[in-house]
């Protein structure tokens, strides 16, 4: 099943702080997404990349950086908001990020968006989302993140 995502124009986001974008679908992370985001990143550390170890450390087998759980969030969010009238869409950065509970590798998750600020800025707009990313049957999200992205014209 796929996620129907929220579109809007770039300009309608001014209009549309306080307002829930959606969900995405439910992505699987696997030992070898935390395995390639371990080479690339050079963290290496045992409770992400050696599951035989991992098993009886204090999560039970390995579970993904936390980084690598917050960089699913451009994908996810893809599924959840397309901006229209916009030459370019920019990462500007991020206010606030938490990571409440581990991503056990295995697990899937799947993020949930609202539209929590929006301003202009010179040949555009700026716009804050809060994201939750959650593990399917997790009592508390794996990620949340407040996230500024910049639409231009």
């Amino acid at each position: 099943m796929t996620a129907q995502p929220t579109t809007v124009h770039v300009d309608d986001l001014l209009t549309l702080p306080g307002t829930d974008l959606g969900v995405s679908t439910w992505r699987e992370v696997t030992q070898d997404d935390v395995d390639l985001f371990a080479k690339v990143t050079g963290d290496h550390q045992w409770i992400h990349v050696d599951p035989v170890r991992a098993a009886d450390g204090p999560f039970g087998g390995t579970i993904a950086h936390g980084h690598l759980t917050l960089s699913l969030i451009p994908v996810l969010l893809a599924e959840i908001l397309v901006v229209e009238g916009a030459s370019l869409g920019i990462n500007y950065g991020m206010n606030r990020v938490r990571f409440p509970a581990p991503l056990r590798v295995g697990a899937r998750v799947r993020a949930q968006a609202a539209l929590t600020e929006a301003e202009p800025v010179p040949g555009g707009v700026q716009a804050v989302a809060t994201v939750t990313v959650t593990a399917e049957d997790a009592p508390r999200p794996v990620c949340v993140a407040e996230i500024v992205f910049r639409y231009l014209r």
